[in-house]
C-alpha cells in the first residue's frame, strides 16, 4: 500500500562536535531506496544531531509515507 516516501527525518545521539549526522541517516535512506526502489524509496530527508534520545538509543527516524487505500 506505500506509493512513496515523502519524507524522513533522523535523530542522531551525539556529542557537540559531532558533524556527520547526514551520513548516519544516508544508512536508513539507503535501505529504504533498496526496499520500494529509487522512484518510490527516496524522499526528502533532514539529519539532525541530538544531545540524548530516549533509553539512550543511537538514532531516531520519523518517515512520512505516502499511502493509498
Amino acid at each position: 500500500k506505500i506509493v512513496r516516501v515523502v519524507k524522513v527525518l533522523g535523530m542522531v545521539n551525539a556529542v557537540p562536535d559531532f558533524t556527520e549526522q547526514p551520513q548516519v541517516i544516508n544508512g536508513f535512506a539507503d535501505l529504504l531506496v533498496e526496499i520500494f526502489g529509487a522512484e518510490r524509496g527516496k524522499g526528502a530527508r533532514s539529519a539532525v544531531g541530538m544531545g540524548s534520545l530516549p533509553s539512550n538509543i543511537p538514532v531516531e527516524v520519523e518517515a512520512i509515507f505516502e499511502v493509498r487505500d
